[in-house]
């Protein structure tokens, strides 16, 4: 499934080269609002009458970083246990991933540690990992403190931001600073292999392919302003 729609980078890279193609995975429980974010972000779009997600989908849209053209290709899956099974394959040549959570639903929260888990032992262990807490449209029905997420993303070394998917808050920035991270690691290897070869590094040989994200294990940001929701 391609991106679609108008401007607003929104489906306008199909004729461009492609310098890059980062997989993203997009892990919670159900109902937390995955699918619904991943629509806002590659297509603009939100559905009040979102159906829950069967299997596994993707979405692309291509965008610019520092003038080079990235295609991110989000993966969605269910959330429910019994699609657990497609886990290693879904997981296979990710460099980034958003594990999200609802706000007003504690459990989503309480079970991170146990997806985080997962990721771990499926994933590259260099993948740039954001924590996301979706639905903050519904600040009324919170119950899970921005505070108790902070630290959790702060103990585990994970980006942190809070969303809504239905205002189309923060869902840009969540899913940029991933990229954009998975962009500087992959810029810095290049830049090392192009010093360590005298000069002669063969950045075009990563074109058009899933980078598997080598270099230090991620640390969260000295910028704290990532740890804020607006």
């Amino acid at each position: 499934m391609g991106s679609s729609g108008g401007g607003g980078g929104y489906g306008d890279g199909a004729a461009q080269k492609i310098d890059y193609v980062f997989k993203v995975v997009l892990i919670g429980d159900s109902a937390v609002g995955k699918s619904q974010l991943l629509a806002r972000f590659s297509r603009n779009e939100f559905s009040l009458d979102s159906k829950a997600t069967i299997g596994v989908e993707f979405q692309t849209r291509t965008m610019l970083i520092e003038h080079k053209s990235v295609k991110a290709q989000i993966w969605d899956t269910a959330g429910q246990e019994r699609y657990r099974a497609v886990t290693s394959a879904y997981y296979r040549g990710a460099v980034g991933a958003m594990l999200v959570y609802d706000i007003t639903k504690r459990t989503t929260f309480d079970h991170m540690p146990r997806w985080l888990e997962e990721l771990r032992a499926h994933a590259d262990k260099n993948i740039v990992i954001i924590l996301v807490g979706n639905k903050t449209d519904l600040e009324g029905q919170r119950a899970v403190p921005t505070e108790d997420a902070k630290e959790f993303a702060e103990k585990e070394g994970l980006f942190f931001l809070e969303t809504s998917a239905l205002e189309s808050t923060n869902v840009e920035q969540a899913f940029t600073t991933v990229l954009t991270q998975i962009f500087n690691i992959v810029n810095r290897k290049n830049l090392a292999a192009a010093a360590e070869n005298g000069g002669n590094g063969n950045q075009g040989s990563l074109t058009g392919k899933k980078i598997l994200v080598p270099g230090p294990a991620q640390v969260i940001p000295e910028k704290k302003s990532m740890c804020c929701s607006s």
